[in-house]
């Protein structure tokens, strides 16, 4: 044993330069050093200037650099060029958790460059990556790979075509075609940066998460994969439930079953086909329940034409069957041939019956209708509009069209209306009722001014006009010439006509305040930003180079008390 390691000793004096002799190229204290040589030899036909060890049946051959140590079945050593060439159950160990394992590779001690193939895998105890090649660098603390590669964590398997290990930072950046595979969902990407500690991703271009309730869809966007909670800020959509939900910035948290999006908002309810639209909206999964307000609008389909209620807060609760609007502050409302507003709107679909509340005033085509309350009332079955009640106070102005002398009016303690084909062609006044109303013959010239009162008036309407008036119990009234009448005596206590306020489009609904919101400023939506500050801010400041697990948390907006009154 001692002639042999004499012989090896004599071997190395002459495979290695005088001391004092380093090559030029070589970086200063960069040598690679040999640890265990166990058999030697030399091939300068294939090999030129290489100096080959093999393993004995002791151990392995055994080489240090820098604090990294490498085993190997057989290693071609280029001395002179500080490089070498391992060959079979390479194993690479950098400090106590960094291993990488691989069939053949190639290491330069200057540039401390690693590149291996052939089942290669590398791991750091709590992860490991698997690849055909991959290079590392250690004067940077980075692997990659670019021919496809595996990771897996405690909690997800990751793939990609390309991916970047940056060991300090434990992040993982992946590239083209990425997956992911978790037992509670699928995560696929064009581009994904992923934080082993956090288990946080970061998403760039189009980017899905499919898990049991729900899809979501990015551009750009964050997911804590361990909570299943996180947003997306460029064209994102989420499927949830019954409903969709789009928007500039979308938040989502499966634990509470909330979402909540800003800016350039289109909530969807797939089952009754309605859509609300806002630059701020919150959906709550449990309570079936929408939450929506800056410039918010509720869409929904009646008869083929689209009716549109907004209010400065809207609110949308209870399952499909059973679900209720409700607009607060400021509450309009438009469909083609019949707009209106007030305090507050209250829609309630299993009742049909949308109600009007406090101060309100409805249009149908050229008529003024107002009241304390009003209530519109569908068919459950067509799902078309049937009635109309007026209570207390009801009173009915429309302009006189024909020639233009005043207006035709009608008034009562309540009203009654019937709508035929989606026009009120019935109206019904009832107790205290009174009229004041322009008759006007074929040649469209002014007979006179009907003025009555009585118990019950029935006014039958033809294309927005009264066609014909019946009084019921007791009228007591005339037919007045218009010298007759003075102007003073044409208008019925309590008339104010409100023309001026009349909303004639769907853009009518909305004043300048809401035309004139300021929208939220998303972070990140139009350029990225540093997102290993970022994933620092959300994991606490702690070191990301250490294994202390961050208390992963995504920002997420105070949610709105929501009650559902079903």
């Amino acid at each position: 044993m001692v002639l042999r390691q004499l012989v090896f000793f004599i071997l190395i004096l002459m495979a290695f330069p005088v001391l004092g002799q380093e090559q030029p190229e070589q970086a200063e204290g960069r040598q690679i050093n040999i640890v265990y040589g166990a058999n030697f030899t030399k091939d300068e036909e294939n090999f030129p200037g290489a100096s080959i060890f093999s393993k004995d049946d002791e151990r392995q051959v055994q080489f240090e650099h820098q604090g990294a140590d490498l085993w190997c079945d057989v290693a071609i050593f280029y001395n002179q060029e500080n490089r070498l060439k391992a060959i079979g159950n390479i194993r690479l160990q950098q400090g106590d958790s960094i291993e990488m394992n691989s069939g053949k590779m190639d290491y330069d001690g200057n540039t401390k460059l690693a590149k291996a193939w052939e089942n290669v895998d590398l791991t750091d105890g709590k992860m490991t990556l698997t690849t055909d090649t991959l290079y590392f660098d250690r004067e940077n603390q980075l692997s990659y790979y670019r021919s496809g590669g595996k990771v897996v964590d405690s909690a997800n398997v990751l793939t990609s075509i390309i991916g970047n290990y940056f060991m300090k930072l434990k992040k993982v950046q992946f590239r083209k075609n990425v997956h992911i595979d978790n037992p509670e969902y699928i995560i696929d990407s064009e581009q994904l940066d992923y934080y082993r500690l956090s288990k946080n991703a970061y998403m760039y271009g189009p980017s899905t998460i499919v898990g049991e309730e729900y899809k979501i869809y990015c551009e750009r966007g964050f997911y804590d994969t361990t909570i299943e909670r996180g947003y997306g800020v460029k064209n994102t959509r989420i499927d949830y439930n019954d409903r969709i939900i789009e928007g500039d910035s979308v938040y989502f948290d499966k634990t509470s079953s909330f979402a909540s999006a800003t800016n350039n908002i289109k909530v969807t309810d797939t089952v009754n086909n309605g859509v609300i639209k806002a630059h701020y909206a919150e959906v709550f999964k449990e309570k079936d329940s929408v939450f929506a307000t800056k410039r918010a609008v509720a869409i929904n389909l009646v008869q083929q034409d689209s009716l549109y209620i907004h209010g400065d807060t809207l609110m949308v609760t209870g399952k499909p069957e059973s679900r209720i609007v409700r607009a607060f502050r400021n509450a309009k409302f438009y469909k083609t041939d019949l707009s209106g507003k007030c305090d507050s709107i209250h829609s309630e679909e299993k009742t049909g019956i949308t109600q009007l509340i406090t101060n309100p005033i409805l249009w149908n085509l050229e008529n003024q209708i107002t009241g304390d309350s009003i209530h519109l009332i569908s068919d459950l079955e067509t799902e078309k509009l049937d009635s109309l009640k007026v209570l207390e106070n009801a009173f009915i102005i429309s302009a006189d069209t024909i020639g233009k002398k005043g207006y035709n009016q009608a008034k009562g303690k309540n009203l009654l209306g019937k709508f035929i084909e989606n026009e009120l062609k019935i109206i019904d006044l009832i107790q205290n009722t009174e009229v004041i109303y322009y008759m006007y013959n074929d040649d469209d010239e002014l007979i006179g001014i009907d003025k009555t009162i009585c118990s019950k008036i029935r006014l039958l309407m033809a294309n927005s006009d009264i066609e014909d008036i019946t009084f019921f119990v007791n009228p007591d009234g005339d037919i007045f010439p218009e010298t007759d009448l003075p102007e003073e005596s044409r208008k019925l206590k309590g008339f104010v006509w409100r023309g001026d306020e009349r909303i004639l489009s769907k853009d009518d609904i909305f004043d300048e305040d809401d035309n004139n919101v300021e929208l939220v400023k998303i972070r990140g939506i139009d350029n990225p930003v540093d997102i290993d500050t970022e994933e620092q801010e959300r994991s606490g400041n702690l070191p990301l180079d250490t294994d202390q697990k961050p208390n992963a948390t995504a920002t997420k907006p105070k949610k709105t008390k929501v009650t559902n009154s079903n």
